[in-house]
């Protein structure tokens, strides 16, 4: 399959910090992939060296085939960015917005493209609402809009549903599938693990560091490790024992803990035996797969 995007070696300092730290993976074309990391991992820092906004220490970049030092003008026509922020213009409407970008990207007939995009985005009904009027939501719809008015062959999206509310979010996915079905590689990162689910493949990113890159389900699996989940009271009590009392990994959700285990025959009577020495009661328990958050924890914890 033909790379959309290729990364040698990258690497990018701030002062005495290594935030990328010599990375290396591919985006296919036509594919969403996931960044994913917890804040201060490199993701922005990454993104950010892609769209030519910061220029790498050392290492290489191909981008559509063009390079990343020599030939980022050309990289700028055929891409589209969504920065963490919203940084549209607010005493615009969302009409003027969207036609101040087309004017930025040299786009002389737009009117039909932003009207398809205000219909996909299904903001219509506000296309003369000023940009500061808009939710949450919708002002990372427009800025989606604005990203798109210039058909970009790859499209960056930074963190695009941090702060927006759960059905905002929802739509907002289903607006990355359709462009999906359009062509588009979608190069996005994100903090939120159940998001990085929905993508073709995912790239775990600590510390500067990629520690797995792959599809989500061949990241799950490389854990090669059960997940027990188990309900009990107090649950507090009980995650704090394990943490303090044996070497699994533990992690509580609510009423519940989803411990790490090599082998259920072996370690769940050590488990068992503990809640009962310490009155600790186990009202349900079952073994799940793991989750990508279940896999990132176990890899950052090694």
């Amino acid at each position: 399959m033909e790379a959309a995007i290729k990364i040698t070696d990258l690497k990018k300092s701030y002062s005495s910090v290594l935030a990328v730290d010599g990375v290396n993976y591919h985006v296919n074309r036509g594919e969403m992939f996931g960044l994913v990391g917890p804040d201060g991992a490199g993701k922005t820092t990454t993104m950010r060296m892609l769209v030519g906004l910061l220029k790498p220490d050392s290492g290489s970049a191909e981008v559509l085939g063009y390079d990343l030092l020599s030939q980022i003008k050309l990289i700028k026509n055929e891409i589209g960015y969504l920065s963490q922020k919203f940084s549209l213009y607010g005493d615009l409407t969302v009409d003027e917005n969207i036609e101040f970008f087309a004017d930025i990207h040299g786009v002389k007939h737009f009117k039909n493209r932003r009207d398809e995009l205000l219909e996909f985005t299904r903001l219509t009904p506000f296309r003369d609402r000023l940009a500061d009027k808009l939710s949450g939501g919708m002002k990372q719809k427009l800025a989606l809009a604005c990203t798109l008015i210039h058909k970009p062959k790859i499209i960056f999206l930074d963190e695009p549903t941090t702060g927006v509310d759960p059905v905002s979010r929802r739509d907002f996915w289903k607006i990355l599938s359709n462009l999906l079905k359009e062509g588009i590689t979608i190069f996005m990162s994100t903090p939120y693990l159940d998001e990085a689910e929905r993508c073709n493949r995912v790239a775990l990113m600590d510390k500067g560091k990629i520690i797995s890159c792959d599809t989500p389900n061949n990241v799950k699996e490389s854990m090669n490790m059960q997940v027990l989940e188990i309900v009990c009271t107090p649950v507090r009590k009980a995650y704090n024992l394990i943490r303090s009392a044996t070497d699994f990994e533990v992690q509580m959700y609510g009423d519940r803990l989803n411990i790490a285990v090599s082998k259920y025959e072996e370690d769940y009577p050590r488990i068992k035996k503990l809640f009962e020495e310490n009155s600790i009661t186990e009202i349900d328990k079952r073994t799940i797969t793991p989750s990508l958050e279940n896999v990132f924890i176990h890899y950052m914890s090694k």
